[in-house]
């Protein structure tokens, strides 16, 4: 049995400072920040404008010929899903179908220029679209007169429910742009995963009761408040046979295509647009049969063709929907993100929750003055737009030219469109969200708060209405979390970093934890290896390089001249995120030796890292995921990570979660740190005078 004594001087606070130098962090002061902040030249001035106008940065490396075919391809894909959601959604929120093609025009043109995401697909957002609907028939209702606001006078109800719409939309903006300005775009770290899931679950089903009445054929008032979707059944007696049979078979060939879709996705160049397919056979059907005068099917209706003229916005609607504008605000931009940051991993570029939040403020702001109504991003309708091979945002502007060509010349054709069509449609496409309910078994088995949490908001959205039932779940969300810590302290000895962690790792500080673990990113020095592996392969192919024969050194010389480019493809990036193999080659390269053909690669002089997990009581289900993506990362360059000090609980929840696998094994764990540390130096012996000590925050 392997055994250690230690021994060293006691040694009190003073006496170690006296012996050890301390590396002190110089912080700057609040003059020196606020000179910093109004000192203005040319290389500010530049970088002012790319973070305010960012698509200069993407436009200044567009590869013309490998980007435009794609983002062509993309966009006119996107344009035809867009026009046929725009038109859906506007019946969410209760405006007349024409309006959802406005919104799917002028906030895509004003994110083109401002937003940092190349993939998402800016437009209507069931969710929002059905909070904007709330609002609208609260101040106009279906029946009876609306409430007495100055501005209302001569309109007719279509006119004062667009008003309605306009005014909380530009309200909307107006905090979306200030929020950007003040750079809180840091606030959706607290609307954890589970929150999140459990309110657009409830919205979904929001959304699908609002849609039974044009599924149905019925007339139904538009209510909002408590309980209002029970409202729905109270004339199901009278649904329209014809509305009825139609939407059960655009919902079943729907929903049939769109599996096949995601089953053979990666055999198929495109997806199938079966919703542009059924909707242009149902306006035929429709046409051919006059199912408006013969079957008393609620259709379309007249479309005018063009664009109306901006309106200001009506200062005293904005007192009446203050309450509800916040809450829009804070979820359109929580659901862009959360989509935005997906493909932005996936694709390797960054993105910026404060400029996020100014280009979505200013596209709702100047769409609302056209009269279109709020805009995020819909997940499937950026799907469509990243899966069609979109590069960048040339894609959503040729998505909104798609759009104008319909407003301006050809909305006529959808006249005859029932109704009941696009109820069927929106309904298929909550699928996705109504599905989130496989989560609540899991959660109650893997992490019973996290489950109270989805649950409780998920009720009270459904029963109290979205706006209300948000700051339910944000409250019991904040009740469980009772204080916690986000600093993190790091003791360097010579090419280990011990990490010590002070507090729980839960969803508001595992970004914070992974951006601060070992000083560089993992994933990208991954890419950068695999990309120099593909060079040294190919240059091995030519014959144009020789292994030499020291292989102690594990170094490569080169008989070529003249530096290697390396691709900026962003093609095959998910090979680029896998372990690196070396099974071809007759070495294993040292990344931290010179490499042939001028390739940089970024040195790694980390070779251990320990966790110090004592003081660590729990984490959640986000907190889970980011820790195993996190040391997935660190595994993949060669930086081995050891965690210590782990309560038993959490031991026992990682394996309850099936937290370990062939890279993230169970064998990573020790009792102590001293355990950690003596077998970190049996394998890596180093110099004891060169340990350092400092703090990170």
């Amino acid at each position: 049995m392997k055994q250690y004594v230690v021994a060293r001087p006691l040694y009190s606070e003073d006496a170690f400072a006296d012996e050890h130098e301390k590396i002190h962090r110089h912080h700057k002061t609040l003059r020196h920040h606020v000179k910093q902040y109004f000192t203005c030249d040319l290389k500010r001035a530049k970088n002012a404008a790319l973070s305010l106008l960012p698509f200069i940065g993407w436009m200044r490396i567009y590869q013309l010929k490998e980007w435009l075919l794609s983002d062509i391809v993309s966009g006119v894909s996107t344009g035809l899903v867009a026009v046929l959601q725009g038109l859906a959604y506007s019946l969410l929120a209760s405006l007349p179908p024409w309006y959802g093609l406005f919104t799917a025009f002028f906030p895509v043109i004003i994110y083109f220029f401002l937003g940092t995401s190349r993939h998402i697909s800016v437009g209507a957002f069931p969710v929002l679209s059905l909070m904007v609907g709330a609002v609208v028939t609260r101040l106009v209702p279906d029946e009876g007169p609306p409430v007495n606001i100055t501005g209302f006078e001569g309109l007719t109800s279509d006119e004062q429910r667009v008003m309605v719409a306009a005014s909380v939309t530009f309200l909307m903006g107006i905090m979306q742009l200030a929020m950007g300005l003040l750079q809180v775009g840091f606030i959706v770290m607290y609307l954890s995963d589970t929150l999140v899931s459990g309110f657009t679950t409830a919205a979904a089903v929001h959304i699908l009761v609002s849609q039974l009445k044009f599924v149905l054929g019925l007339v139904v008032p538009g209510l909002s408040g408590p309980l209002s979707i029970v409202y729905i059944f109270v004339q199901i007696e009278k649904t329209n046979v014809c509305d009825l049979v139609t939407s059960i078979l655009i919902m079943g060939v729907v929903f049939i295509v769109k599996e096949i879709n995601d089953r053979y996705k990666a055999k198929l160049p495109v997806p199938i647009p079966i919703e542009v397919i059924m909707t242009v056979i149902a306006c035929g059907v429709s046409y051919a049969f006059n199912f408006q005068v013969i079957y008393k099917v609620d259709v379309v209706g007249r479309i005018p063709l063009g664009y109306e003229s901006p309106m200001a916005p009506n200062m005293q609607i904005f007192g009446q929907t203050a309450v509800e504008a916040f809450p829009m605000a804070i979820v359109g931009f929580a659901v862009a993100f959360s989509v935005a940051k997906v493909y932005s991993v996936k694709h390797d570029y960054i993105i910026d929750g404060n400029q996020e939040l100014i280009a979505f403020g200013a596209s709702n702001i100047i769409g609302a003055a056209f009269k279109s109504f709020a805009a995020s991003t819909a997940l499937s309708r950026s799907a469509v737009q990243e899966s069609t091979g979109g590069k960048t945002q040339i894609a959503g502007l040729l998505s909104a030219l798609i759009v104008m060509v319909v407003t301006l010349a050809i909305g006529f054709l959808l006249e005859p469109l029932p109704k009941s069509v696009l109820g069927a449609v929106v309904i298929v496409n909550l699928k996705g969200m109504l599905m989130q309910i496989r989560e609540v078994p899991h959660l109650w088995r893997r992490d019973r708060p996290d489950c109270v949490v989805w649950v409780v908001t998920c009720l009270a959205s459904i029963l109290l209405g979205l706006d209300l039932g948000l700051a339910v779940g944000l409250g019991i969300e904040l009740l469980t979390v009772v204080f916690r810590l986000v600093r993190f302290w790091i003791y360097e000895p010579e090419g280990v970093k011990i990490f010590r962690i002070p507090s729980p790792i839960f969803f508001a500080n595992i970004d914070f934890f992974r951006g601060k673990l070992v000083g560089f990113n993992p994933l990208r020095v991954l890419r950068k290896r695999n990309k120099a592996l593909r060079t040294i392969r190919k240059l091995l192919k030519k014959g144009e390089l020789q292994m030499t024969s020291s292989l102690l050194c594990h170094t490569v010389s080169s008989k070529c001249s003249g530096p290697i480019e390396e691709s900026e493809d962003e093609s095959n990036m998910e090979e680029l995120d896998q372990p690196t193999d070396f099974k071809d080659l007759p070495v294993q390269v040292n990344w931290n030796s010179e490499l042939p053909a001028n390739i940089q690669v970024p040195r790694v002089d980390v070779h251990s890292l320990i966790l110090d997990f004592s003081a660590v009581s729990f984490l959640d289900i986000s907190a889970l995921k980011g820790l195993k993506a996190a040391l997935k990362e660190l595994i993949r360059v060669e930086v081995e990570v050891y965690i210590v000090a782990c309560d038993e609980y959490i031991l026992e929840k990682l394996h309850s979660c099936k937290f370990f696998d062939d890279e993230v094994k169970s064998s990573m764990f020790f009792l102590t740190l001293h355990d950690a540390m003596l077998h970190i130096l049996e394998k890596h012996p180093v110099n004891s005078e060169n340990t350092k000590v400092c703090e990170k925050v």
